[in-house]
């Protein structure tokens, strides 16, 4: 199910993205801001991944004897 949510943009933004829409072949605005938003998730995960991988290299994790552990 999706719900639909409106946005209000200047009219030079609004144009950028008509623009963008059209060049990089979206079917419409809607996709081009799911693109979008897809992308800043996955570089949230990223950033998320990287940070824990610097704690393990740092030596700061927890060794787990078992899944119960994880709850601790």
């Amino acid at each position: 199910m999706r719900n639909i949510v409106n946005i209000s943009l200047p009219r030079v933004l609004n144009k950028e993205v008509e623009n963008e829409v059209k060049r990089s072949g979206y079917a419409s605005k809607s996709e081009f801001f799911r693109f979008l938003i897809r992308s800043w998730k996955t570089r949230e995960l990223t950033e998320e991944l990287l940070e824990s991988r610097k704690q393990f290299e740092a030596g700061k994790f927890k060794k787990l004897k078992s899944l119960r552990d994880l709850r601790k």
